[in-house]
């Protein structure tokens, strides 16, 4: 691109998906300065009232979008079952493309994706937005810096509540909208991104259990991380994707690691947490307290907290808050979007999450899956 990226109109999008995960991109977008064309949903009402709310047009369906010029990238927040098949399009009209993950519920769909965007030369992003920390930015610098020594130990969990009751239930439950994993799949996969990526290990094998707490569910459907309103007195549902996943697994230089993934843990809310221990020091965050790293020796234990003015440079890169003003989840997501639009125009921000990555969870969901069926270790 030969034009300056001060110099270009702003990024123009549309959202096709309307439910908890849209309002993060939304808001997004409108952070990095994107222009919101419209949004499509299957429920025409829905899709009204948001576009009402939002300011924006309705698109009738992909193919409307798909014929617009003025539309540079499109969002896909749907259920995991569309992913592939409009994000496909998607590339296949030169449009750029931020998905949701996991990027496909099939492995060769992901691979697809993945080798589409690049063949196209579009960027094509998946949020894996943990990844914009500042505090875990801290950690991948010092990570890298040699500063914990060689690498010995990896272990951590992800645990929510918000499918805890029998009366909770949502389309991710069910496994033709969601795919055959979903604890995994969608909380997961967020865990092992972020542990790949900060540590620059690759796991190269692995073994895995699920376990459904809740054989069947009551019929309805909550929004995401909302108690449902569904009538537990009707007949439940049947269950067959996981409540919670337990896994071993190994990188290529022999490492051990270990995770818990859970969506039915009382009283946690989206803890992400994780220990990295090195043969001098160790680190651990944890995502409910995401300002926060604790960096440990034989001799105690330090907290580094986000600061603008202060630590790595990509720590005070995305440190967008004076230290002590709290920064979340929300944050994260707008940096991941800001960056994504970046890309767009022509910038390289550092730890971009492509559709690679989003190749390399479905490679992963795929092992996992593939474990729990042959009880036993698998190649990933």
């Amino acid at each position: 691109m030969t034009e300056s990226i001060f110099s270009q109109q702003p990024v123009r999008a549309v959202i096709i998906g309307t439910g908890m995960i849209a309002q993060a991109h939304y808001r997004g977008i409108r952070n990095a300065g994107g222009q919101i064309l419209g949004v499509v949903d299957a429920d025409p009402n829905r899709a009204a009232q948001i576009a009402q709310q939002w300011g924006v047009s309705v698109f009738d369906d992909i193919n409307a979008v798909l014929a617009n010029p003025a539309v540079d990238v499109i969002h896909v927040c749907t259920p995991n079952l569309f992913h592939f098949p409009l994000a496909k399009q998607s590339l296949l009209a030169d449009k750029h493309v931020i998905c949701e993950k996991p990027l496909a519920i099939r492995r060769e769909d992901a691979d697809e994706l993945a080798s589409l965007a690049e063949e196209r030369g579009l960027v094509a992003t998946v949020p894996f937005i943990y990844r914009y920390h500042p505090m875990i930015r801290e950690a991948r610098h010092l990570i890298a810096s040699g500063d914990l020594g060689p690498l010995q130990l990896i272990h951590g969990s992800y645990l929510q509540d918000w499918l805890l009751g029998v009366e909770d239930n949502n389309w991710r439950v069910d496994a033709k909208l969601g795919g055959q994993s979903r604890a995994f799949a969608d909380i997961g996969s967020h865990w092992c991104d972020l542990i790949e990526w900060l540590t620059g290990e690759t796991f190269t094998e692995l073994v895995a259990n699920f376990h459904t707490a809740r054989k069947t569910r009551s019929q309805g459907s909550a929004v995401t991380f909302t108690q449902s309103d569904a009538d537990s007195t009707q007949p439940g549902v049947a269950v067959t994707t996981e409540d919670i996943a337990t896994v071993m697994l190994r990188t290529g230089n022999g490492i051990p690691a270990n995770v818990t993934i859970s969506q039915v843990s009382a009283g946690r809310k989206n803890r992400l947490w994780f220990e990295i221990d090195g043969a001098d020091k160790s680190l651990e965050f944890d995502q409910e307290q995401p300002e926060q790293l604790w960096v440990s020796d034989r001799d105690g234990r330090t907290l580094r907290v986000k600061d603008p003015g202060r630590w790595s440079d990509e720590q005070r890169r995305l440190a967008s808050l004076p230290s002590g003003h709290v920064q979340g989840y929300a944050q994260c997501f707008e940096a991941f979007i800001a960056d994504s639009y970046a890309s767009i125009q022509g910038a390289t921000p550092a730890g971009l999450p492509s559709f690679r990555d989003g190749q390399r969870a479905a490679h992963l969901i795929d092992a996992v899956l593939r474990s729990v069926e042959h009880r036993g270790w698998v190649k990933i």
